[in-house]
């Protein structure tokens, strides 16, 4: 799928700077690890496009065997952060057995795929009856903005066409919920509303990027009550009523 993937070159490179202090990183890593104990894997995830392995070693320090598929230099990256099990390779170089994989982890990936139908597929004929795929994808289409483009998205999904593209493909949806329910006023007035009135962006780059990441800290208390309340109903599958992304587990048929 390598040839179908729309990431930019120092993606990997920016991530790293603003990962391991980012609200938004280490809320999606807390609500991906709380849809993994409430629906479990059943052996090794493997991570594909993992970047630097952020998602990786969040799920392999709780508990689950994880290994990284990444092909870019985010690979280097997620040894030095101590990511145990890394293969450096795209998903089709690896030649996996079909019918080999327990379990897949797509996170904030399929949204760069052209051909996200042809990805998809792939990786159910990877799984093995019963095998789950746990992905997140961005959100709400009029969201779309330049940061979209900018991040080499193809898209933005919403809970039905998500669920379409997996039952397409023969996967059946167990779960799926929106997050950052907060953050959809924000996206919306500081990204894509002035991207529809054609108003000039910024030039993005590091110091937009960690801006981006980082809250005033008035904010703060705030954020982390409303990340609460979002881990609390998704602890007890209660999908919450909208968001910037969205989270899903889906299991390949055991026939």
């Amino acid at each position: 799928m390598s040839r179908m993937i729309s990431y930019p070159a120092e993606g990997n490179d920016a991530c790293r700077q603003v990962e391991d202090g980012s609200y938004w990183f280490a809320h999606r890593n807390a609500c991906i690890v709380e849809l993994m104990r409430l629906y479990p894997p059943g052996g090794a995830v493997y991570d594909i496009g993992g970047g630097n392995g952020f998602v990786s070693l969040a799920l392999q320090q709780a508990g689950f065997p994880t290994v990284l598929v990444e092909p870019g230099n985010g690979a280097f990256n997620a040894v030095g952060r101590g990511v145990a099990r890394i293969v450096h390779s795209t998903l089709e170089d690896v030649e996996f057995a079909a019918g080999s994989l327990d379990a897949v982890g797509a996170f904030d990936v399929i949204e760069h795929i052209e051909r996200d139908d042809a990805f998809v597929s792939t990786i159910r004929t990877l799984l093995r009856p019963g095998g789950r795929l746990y992905c997140t994808v961005p959100a709400i289409k009029c969201l779309w903005s330049v940061e979209d483009v900018r991040a080499g998205h193809f898209r933005r999904y919403t809970q039905r066409t998500l669920a379409e593209l997996l039952r397409r493909n023969s996967l059946d949806v167990e779960f799926l919920s929106p997050a950052f329910a907060w953050l959809i006023g924000p996206v919306w007035c500081l990204r894509a509303m002035p991207h529809v009135l054609g108003f000039k962006a910024h030039n993005g780059g590091a110091d937009a990027m960690k801006a981006d990441h980082s809250l005033p800290r008035s904010l703060e208390p705030l954020v982390r009550r409303c990340h609460a309340w979002e881990l609390r109903r998704l602890a007890h599958r209660n999908p919450l009523p909208f968001g910037t992304s969205l989270l899903c587990v889906a299991k390949r048929s055991a026939t």
